[in-house]
């Protein structure tokens, strides 16, 4: 057989190659088909790629290209956009008008042809974190968006689950997507909304952005980490104009009927407490978290119960062999609206379990929970499985130095700690082990789920009781926009 060919450093085919003037120099300049600008200037090659391009508009005779650059040590500092990027604009004048015209029409037809967001639905939440969405959006996001011409429906969230509400109802064939500058919460809504809905199958198809503007920010910042960028509004809203998008795994929380759909995690112990109750330090933004965090840690709590999963491949030898008795649901009627959770016969499965006491329970979908918090260093947006990290007993000073971890991710290597990954979880909660009459809080993506006697704002409604709660886990059915 004849070798194949390199083609793999072939020059892209041009698109339009002419004679323009570039700062006052007649200069060849080319765009590939790969969407590369390429010119010499004072004798120097230069370019511009595909990426870096958000929209160009015509001033007088000359074509102005608007791009994004990266950052080369944070020196540069142009148009005030932070993060990873920014604003440097490219201009030359071709020699003819029929050139400005045919130039203009294969920018526009090569920008046409990326798939790129043209008509966004933005929720701002005003009340996040810091209470700097509003600040966030206008000065850093809108500017972006506006460069790269794309269209905004602007929504203030007014109070809790107001965009949940929006989502569910709205005509969404309008948009092209939906971005939430917030912190994790709005998306959480907007997931919940989506799936609350009778076309929820199309809807999910819609792809979310997150602009990072709140306490936690785990969603982007699992986004963005990977592929070195760093959690900054510019970074991820570049990321949603670019317009790639990557599947997301759907948890589903089962307590009879009631349903709630998570996309980031689930706590109980330890680390809902600080979550939760951490909530009268929203000022400081994230640093609430290591506050009281080392407040909880000197005043340990451990709690009785039971859980049970369904270990993933590879992860068999964790728990201890068990038997899972599907609690028989009042049954969901024909005309119910929306996703019911994924059709899984859980009684059939190999479940396995461990019990209490805990001082911790987290189950992840993504790596990260904060922007400092690399909770499942090995976890998958759609892998179909969620990540367990348990921890039954562990000296206070043992448990200092785990918190210090957390930042990295090696938390998960502590003799104390057991992390692995399942396909189904139970959550059977107890009671505190040093006050049988007080119980916990359980918390699912930053709100409460349920709350226990005597726990923190124990008064107020919750979504469901505290007691046994089931969790499925469907792959890759909510859409994200992705930087890659």
């Amino acid at each position: 057989m004849d070798p194949q060919p390199e083609n793999d450093n072939l020059p892209s085919p041009a698109l339009i190659s002419d004679r323009v003037l570039i700062n006052g120099v007649i200069t060849p300049l080319t765009l590939t088909a790969d969407g590369e600008l390429q010119w010499t200037e004072s004798g120097r090659r230069k370019s511009t790629t595909e990426k870096e391009i958000l929209s160009f508009v015509v001033e007088g005779n000359k074509v102005r290209v608007k791009t994004l650059v990266e950052r080369r040590g944070g020196s540069i500092c142009c148009g005030g956009i932070g993060g990873d990027y920014a604003r440097k604009d490219f201009v030359f004048e071709p020699l003819y008008d029929e050139s400005r015209k045919l130039w203009c029409d294969k920018l526009h037809q090569h920008l046409q042809s990326l798939g790129r967001p043209k008509r966004l639905l933005v929720f701002v939440n005003p009340f996040g974190g810091k209470k700097t969405a509003r600040k966030i959006f206008v000065e850093e996001v809108k500017p972006l968006f506006d460069d790269a011409d794309v269209q905004l429906e602007i929504q203030e969230t007014k109070y809790q689950l107001h965009a949940k509400e929006m989502v569910r109802s709205m005509d969404l064939s309008k948009y092209d997507g939906i971005v939430c500058v917030s912190g994790d919460g709005v998306l959480v809504e907007v997931v919940n909304g989506l799936l609350e809905r009778a076309d929820w199958r199309t809807a999910l198809k819609l792809p979310i952005g997150m602009v990072p503007a709140g306490s936690g920010n785990g969603m982007i910042k699992s986004l963005l980490d990977p592929v070195g960028l760093s959690c900054s509004a510019s970074s991820a809203t570049v990321s949603i104009i670019r317009g790639h998008r990557r599947s997301l795994d759907v948890a589903t929380i089962s307590q009879g009927t009631t349903k709630f759909f998570s996309v980031l995690m689930l706590a109980w112990g330890l680390v809902a407490d600080i979550d939760i109750e951490s909530e009268k330090f929203r000022w400081m933004g994230s640093a609430r978290f290591d506050v009281y965090g080392l407040q909880r840690i000197l005043c340990l709590r451990q709690y009785n119960g039971r859980i049970l999963f369904v270990p993933a491949p590879g992860f068999e030898s964790y728990g201890q062999p068990a038997s899972y008795n599907v609690d028989k649901e009042t049954s969901v009627s024909d005309k119910t609206l929306g996703y019911q959770g994924r059709d899984t016969n859980l009684e059939d499965l190999e479940w396995r379990e461990i019990k209490g006491p805990f001082v911790s329970v987290w189950l992840h979908n993504v790596p990260w929970g904060a922007e400092n918090t690399l909770a499942a260093p090995n976890a998958k947006f759609s892998d179909g499985f969620l990540d367990l990290i348990v921890m039954k007993d562990c000296p206070k000073l043992a448990l200092l130095s785990l918190m210090t971890k957390l930042s990295n991710g090696t938390h998960v290597q502590s003799p104390y700690v057991s992390y692995l990954k399942v396909k189904a979880f139970v959550l059977e909660p107890g009671a505190r082990i040093d006050a049988a009459d007080k119980e916990g809080i359980i918390d699912s993506d930053g709100e409460v789920l349920a709350r226990g006697r005597k726990s923190y704002k124990c008064d107020e409604k919750a979504l469901m009781s505290y007691g046994k709660l089931q969790i499925t886990v469907d792959q890759g059915l909510a859409t994200l926009f992705s930087p890659e």
